[in-house]
């Protein structure tokens, strides 16, 4: 058995099209799907599905189709891995990102840490969200900006509760900027694993509580709930679906960030939290995608 990746060869723009056309068709089978810049000069980047096993044409075909439309050019490369662990070796080459006051690294970026960052650790793992993508980073510069402007300064938005954790380095954010608690959810179970071994080594494990859940099927919201800050970096479709619950699970005053919305999804979404009796207060546009802050 080997692992092994999908991909087409874009630029950032096109990654990012890329990105949601293969979200859109499957996020529901939990394929781990990936954006990655290879040559910063040229503004070469790649959009990959990854899979276990051997390759499979019937899903290198899906894959074409699903592209198609935007891609009519596009061929779809296979990279088999053999026994590497491909997501060590797709963050291997990976930069820290700064993103408001914060700076996301691997260990071995250490030194480019500064005396006032905000300094999030993240380790190779089998979940997604390292601030390299526009949706993350957008995501951080807007939690950064929510808890330090809200009454009581991050203190005053406590409970958080962060939707879709991933790699959790968007809970670990929360608990960095202030005293908060953080309920860190997400429907893959090999998420959590990881989401909870990065809080572990962010210090963070006093303040995030990481559970699996489908949506908002648990007891831990109840529990924990409801909640003045709601972040949920998922995907355009999700949230509008979700919008109900996510208002429901808000606290009176609380506020929302949503992200993984590409621009053009932007107006669609905002109809859905107006129809919940939500206001729109920014948006943060980043290469292509948007991080909304409603209340």
């Amino acid at each position: 058995m080997s692992d092994h990746r999908y991909y087409i060869v874009t630029d950032e723009a096109g990654a990012g099209r890329a990105l949601d056309l293969l979200s859109a068709v499957f996020e529901e089978d939990g394929v781990p799907i990936a954006t990655m810049e290879t040559d910063e000069a040229a503004g070469i980047w790649e959009a990959s599905v990854y899979a276990t096993g051997e390759p499979d044409p019937a899903l290198q075909e899906r894959i074409a189709r699903c592209l198609k439309q935007e891609f009519p050019d596009a061929a779809i490369e296979i990279e088999v891995f053999g026994d590497t662990d491909w997501i060590a070796r797709s963050l291997e080459g990976l930069k820290p990102v700064r993103a408001g006051r914060f700076l996301v690294h691997g260990a071995h970026d250490r030194d480019a840490v500064r005396a006032h960052d905000l300094s999030i650790e993240l380790e190779a793992g089998q979940a997604f969200g390292t601030g390299h993508h526009g949706t993350t980073a957008g995501c951080l510069e807007m939690i950064d900006k929510v808890m330090r402007a809200a009454p009581g300064g991050p203190r005053g938005v406590n409970p958080v509760l962060d939707l879709g954790t991933g790699s959790g380095v968007l809970a670990i954010a929360a608990a960095k900027l202030g005293p908060v608690k953080v309920l860190a959810t997400d429907i893959d179970p090999v998420a959590i694993r990881v989401a909870r071994d990065n809080v572990r080594s962010n210090h963070a494990a006093s303040r995030i509580t990481c559970v699996t859940a489908t949506g908002f099927h648990s007891t831990a919201f109840s529990r924990e709930g409801p909640f003045r800050l709601i972040i949920a970096n998922i995907l355009a479709r999700p949230l509008m679906r979700m919008a109900p619950d996510i208002r429901r699970n808000l606290a009176p005053g609380g506020s929302v960030i949503l992200s993984g919305i590409l621009a053009s999804q932007r107006r669609q979404v905002l109809a859905a939290y107006n129809g919940q009796r939500m206001r729109h207060v920014e948006t943060l546009w980043r290469n292509g995608w948007v991080t909304i802050h409603l209340k």
